[in-house]
């Protein structure tokens, strides 16, 4: 467990109160500044007006989203699921992430997580009483890429699951399918289980997402965890999914039941119409952050950061080391004074801080004239 969150207040908490404190721009936590869909929104206020969903929805979900989650599937990747038996709806992703590795972690067990990683890995892993195995994605020719040979020698005899995040955050990093072959095919020649954090699937720039779970002898093996948040820009209502084989789904529900229990009754009512939009809608987000992911990376390279272009997500990773800064958590804490914008240094997202040292995140997911703005203030470092 990491210090970053066992009895004690997260780096994110600290940069967004040092943003209000200073009124800088906040370009650390991942939400957007402005809503979703008007329809969307409608759509919970119908359902809070109709009363479904005021009262305790049902365990598993209420059957019209699970019955959109499931369309969902077939509809982007071919893949088939029962909404009775194979779809979980969750508390958000984070929610859905706890609830497995609670289910599928026993105590000694081993998890191999790709590093850096979404804060939330480490406490889960640890309050699940495994091991975390990090791997290390590594930055180099403009972007961060996956060794297959560390992967291999990462798994031992104590290996329970492979905790995948694709696309990748705070990296922007999407896997191919040939890396993600590679992985199905470690996983099934050693008998692993696989959790794989989807929440950024309609937010990839470049090449495409592909689920692991339509690798041959992955769908019996992997759960797929996706939410409404990043898609849909309603990141506080908190709706999040699982879809699996049944005996899987139903350990993490077993889990579930005893964390939220259930959540977000109304919302997913809105949510289940929200993933029948058309296609227009996912290619227009995915268009509007691409721009929005410019803009960004293009003041963070004039401002002289070495800018390590996503393929994915809503976030930047940089390297402060040509503006002659070595500590991230440094360059983070006197950011806001100096030029009146907050990032997150990235190695709260590792086991060994040094490995992120010189690594910062900026989220571009907020109104273009933010990031213009943020942009301009940026370009004060090199004077």
């Amino acid at each position: 467990m990491t210090k970053e969150w066992l009895g004690g207040t997260t780096i994110f908490a600290e940069m967004s109160a040092l943003a209000v404190r200073t009124g800088a721009i906040n370009l650390g936590q991942g939400f957007p500044d402005t809503d979703g869909p008007e329809e969307i929104r409608e759509a919970a206020v119908r359902a809070l007006r109709d009363g479904r969903g005021n009262q305790y929805p049902p365990g598993p979900g209420v059957p019209e989203l699970r019955t959109a989650v499931a369309a969902h599937q077939r509809r982007f990747y071919g893949l088939t699921y029962d909404p009775d038996t194979e779809v979980l709806v969750t508390a958000g992703a984070t929610e859905a992430i706890a609830a497995a590795l609670l289910a599928l972690v026993e105590p000694g067990d081993e998890v191999i997580a790709l590093e850096p990683y979404y804060d939330s890995y480490a406490a889960c892993i640890g309050m699940a009483g495994g091991t975390r195995v990090p791997v290390t994605l590594r930055p180099h020719d403009g972007a961060y890429h996956l060794d297959l040979d560390e992967l291999r020698a990462a798994v031992t005899g104590r290996t329970r699951l492979i905790l995948l995040n694709t696309p990748h955050n705070p990296t922007g990093t999407v896997l191919g399918r040939e890396e993600l072959a590679a992985i199905a095919e470690l996983a099934v020649e050693r008998d692993l289980l696989v959790v794989t954090d989807e929440v950024y699937e309609h937010l990839v720039f470049e090449g495409e997402h592909v689920p692991i779970a339509s690798f041959p002898g992955m769908r019996e093996r992997t759960l797929t965890i996706s939410s409404a948040g990043k898609t849909f820009s309603f990141t506080g209502w908190k709706v999040g999914w699982v879809t699996g084989p049944p005996e899987l789904v139903t350990a993490v529900r077993s889990a579930k039941q005893f964390l939220t229990y259930v959540a977000s009754g109304p919302f997913q009512y809105a949510i289940a119409e929200a993933l029948r939009l058309p296609d227009s809608y996912f290619e227009e987000i995915r268009t509007d952050l691409r721009a929005k992911r410019d803009v960004l990376s293009a003041g963070l390279t004039a401002a002289g950061f070495e800018v390590y272009r996503p393929s994915g997500t809503y976030f930047v990773t940089t390297d402060i080391r040509p503006l002659g800064e070595t500590d991230g958590f440094t360059f983070c804490r006197a950011l806001p004074e100096r030029c009146g914008v907050v990032a997150i240094p990235n190695a709260v997202f590792y086991d060994h801080h040094d490995q992120g040292a010189p690594f910062v995140r900026f989220a571009f997911c907020k109104q273009e004239k933010v990031l213009s703005d943020a942009a301009e203030r940026l370009r004060r470092l090199g004077t």
